[in-house]
Parts: structure tokens; C-alpha cells; sequence
């Protein structure tokens, strides 16, 4: 199952035992309840996670891989087998089709660099889209740039959604790559994955989803998206910061050069030249960021123990809820309308500036994001600086978003 569509309400999702568990949401901020509803930006993290991290420090800590030495043993016991869990969290068909990465931005360098190194061609064609996030389109200006290929950016209509009628006119013989996100993180909108994917194979065009809003909102199934590359990031799926997934079909990750050099990326190294190690280790130099690895584990761990149709159903409810208080707010403008999105609301008030809206929020102990959330290109699509933006997560509550409606509601008094 790929989609991350809303289902039907499950009983068994248990919202106070889920609060529970996230040990943050205890606190006060400016002597109020803390309201987090700032998830796209990055998730709470679960007890289970901040143990991990903490046992691999106090019991575990070495390096992987090359020690000769119990604690290095078990240290790579550990890291590896949190690389067979993202493999079967997103159903790759290898573990070595998992490479780690600091993130979803350094997951996307990774493959836009070496795809203009080895594949982009003077003449060729980049596709993205009009919502995509600062890191899916810097790395393919310079990939395009470095390689004489043509970015090419598709639309999106008056509701959010990617132009699927122009997008498919704009592939072509020339198109070389199809870049292009799951989830926008600043209007909600969940893409069309797999016809996206679909459409692109049909001019043999490469297909690279960024993954780092949809991870952790739903099921993801990379073969049955059929994608080349999918990438996200570990602290949007409850995990650390840090740490990050690139996943690649292997016949691919094996043409790609590596990004980085230096140790444990290399099979050979001489004065003269260098071989690089077999997958997916040609693409990890240095040492990698191992507790990131564990705790990412131990998020995969807690997620997987959780009724996750359940948590899919409860985020489609919240999602409702703040649509139809916002819709009886006459100085409330949202942006991002599609018929098919994820727990993102970015809106205006009035005249009132995104950033003045977020302090007085904060005041009462509401934590939001303003400003433009990387995609400037966006904005200006939009005809606006930036807006404010809640999103939730399974931790949320109908009660949270019924106060952050009330808190907009006295916000009013002082803009």
C-alpha cells in the first residue's frame, strides 16, 4: 500500500496513550500547555527514540564496521540492522538499496551531483514542479548547469495540485529526470506518485520523489511506486535529526559516482588512483552517523507498534476539523486546497503579517512556522512573502486545533 490517503476510523488508534509516549508535550511555554504544530518542520520524539539513542552511547558506543572488538560488533550489529528496517519499512527489495544520508537535502545532492557527472547531457531535460521545497531545486539548477541541461518547472493549479495535464506535455524525448515531491510541505498537497512515475517511464525519464512529508504520514511502497530514487529524512518520522534515507534501485546506485570520498567509501587507494567499496557503501564516507541510524530504528520500532490506520484516519480528521473552523473565519485566506492532502494548513489573516500572527500564537504557548518554508519560487507563484503554517501529527488533538483557532480569534484583538 503507497497511498497515504485517509481511511476509515479505527477504534484501536489511542490518542491519550500516543501523548503519552512523546515526553515534550508535557512542558510549558510562556506558562501555557505547549501546542506544537510544528511537524513539518520536524516530529516530537517518542521515548523509545531518546532510550535508544541513550543505551547506544552508555552500552554500545564504537565504530562500525572496521573494529576488532566486541563493542564494535555490536555497535554494527546495530547499525545494520537499522538499515533492514527502513529497507522493510519502505518495502526496498535490498538493504544495500539504502544508503544513509544527514538528510533528505543531502539525499537529493547525492543523486542530482552525480547524475550530472554521469548521465545529464547538454540538451537534456529536468522536471520539477512549482511546489517543490528549496532542496529539490537547487541541486538541479547546479546539475543543470554543470551538464548544459534545461530545468523545466510544471504548474500547478488554483487549488495546489500539480497540472497533471501540463505536466505530461512537458515530457519528451529530451526529458532526462523527473524530480518531484510526495507531499508539498507548505500547501499539504499529496502528489499523484505513481502516475507521475508512470508517465515519466514512458520517455525513460529517471524518477527522484522527496519523501520527507509523506514519511511520516502514511505507508510508503517504493516498488510499487516504481520510483528510481525516494529520499526523506529521519527527524520527520519521529526520529533523530541527522539522519537521513536515500534509496535507490540498485542498478542505478551502481552507475551513480559517489558524492563524497574518503574512508569506508573505498574498495582500494593507492597514490595513483582509488576503487570505490560495493553498495551501499560507496556513498557512506566517513564515519556515518550511527546513533542517528539507531534512534531512526527505534522510531521505525514505535511506529510500527502503533495502529497506523488508526494514526492515518486521526490526521484526515484534524485536517477536516481546521478546514471547516478556518472556512467560518472571514479574514482567514488558506493556501493549498487539494482535494487529496496531508495535516499542512498555511493561511494569512487579514493584513497581518505571518511573523506578527506566529509571536502572538507563541504567547500563548502555540507553536507554528511562518515565513516562506524554503519555496520562495512558491511563494512567488502564490503572489505572497509567506504564510503561517500548522501541521500536525498523530499527537495532536481536535482540542489542540479548537485552541488554535480560539488563540487567532484574540490575535485578532491586537492586528
Amino acid at each position: 500500500m503507497s497511498s497515504i490517503d485517509a481511511v476509515e476510523q479505527d477504534n484501536r488508534f489511542n490518542i491519550a496513550k500516543i501523548r503519552q509516549d512523546f515526553p515534550i508535550l508535557d512542558q510549558k511555554v510562556k506558562g501555557k500547555p505547549l501546542i506544537y504544530l510544528d511537524n513539518a518542520a520536524t516530529t516530537q520524539k517518542p521515548q523509545i527514540v531518546i532510550d535508544a539513542i541513550s543505551q547506544f552511547y552508555s552500552m554500545n558506543n564504537a565504530n562500525v564496521h572496521r573494529g576488532a572488538h566486541t563493542l564494535s560488533d555490536n555497535a554494527t550489529e546495530l547499525f545494520e540492522n537499522a538499515r533492514s528496517k527502513v529497507q522493510n519499512f519502505i518495502h526496498a527489495k535490498h538493504a544495500h538499496e539504502i544508503v544513509w544520508t544527514r538528510g533528505t537535502t543531502e539525499a537529493i545532492n547525492t543523486i542530482a551531483s552525480g547524475l550530472a557527472q554521469s548521465f545529464l547531457k547538454p540538451g537534456d531535460e529536468i522536471i520539477i514542479s512549482a511546489m517543490e521545497h528549496h532542496a529539490n531545486i537547487v541541486p538541479w539548477q547546479v546539475a543543470a548547469k554543470r551538464s548544459g541541461a534545461k530545468l523545466v518547472v510544471a504548474p500547478i493549479n488554483e487549488k495546489g495540485e500539480l497540472n497533471f495535464s501540463i505536466y505530461k506535455t512537458l515530457l519528451n524525448k529530451n526529458t532526462a529526470v523527473v524530480a518531484m515531491t510526495h507531499v508539498s510541505n507548505t500547501l499539504g498537497t499529496i502528489n499523484q506518485v505513481k502516475e507521475i512515475v508512470q508517465s515519466a517511464q514512458q520517455v525513460n525519464a529517471i524518477t527522484v520523489i522527496d519523501g520527507a512529508q509523506a514519511i511520516g504520514h502514511g505507508f510508503v511502497d517504493v516498488q510499487e511506486l516504481n520510483c528510481d530514487f525516494y529520499v526523506f529524512s529521519g527527524h520527520k518520522l519521529f526520529g533523530p535529526t541527522g539522519i537521513g534515507v536515500l534509496y535507490g534501485k540498485e542498478a542505478h546506485l551502481e552507475q551513480l559516482p559517489p558524492f563524497q570520498t574518503g574512508g569506508e567509501m573505498i574498495k582500494t587507494v593507492t597514490f595513483q588512483q582509488s576503487t570505490w567499496n560495493e553498495l551501499p557503501y560507496k556513498f557512506e564516507a566517513g564515519t556515518p552517523n550511527i546513533a542517528g541510524a539507531i534512534g531512526l530504528a527505534a522510531a521505525i520500532d514505535y511506529v510500527n507498534s502503533i495502529d497506523r490506520v488508526g494514526a492515518i484516519a486521526h490526521e484526515q480528521r484534524l485536517t477536516n476539523y481546521c478546514s471547516a473552523l478556518a472556512n467560518s473565519m472571514d479574514d482567514i485566506r488558506i493556501y493549498g486546497t487539494a482535494e487529496n492532502k496531508t495535516a499542512i494548513f498555511s493561511f494569512l489573516m487579514g493584513d497581518a503579517h505571518p511573523s506578527d500572527v506566529g509571536t502572538l500564537l507563541n504567547q500563548q504557548g502555540i507553536a507554528v512556522r511562518t515565513g516562506h518554508h524554503c519555496t520562495m519560487p512558491l511563494m512567488n507563484e502564490l503572489g505572497i512573502l509567506g504564510t503561517v503554517r500548522a501541521s500536525f501529527s498523530m499527537y495532536n488533538t481536535e482540542e489542540e486545533v479548537a485552541k488554535l483557532f480560539a488563540a487567532l480569534t484574540k490575535v485578532r484583538t491586537f492586528l
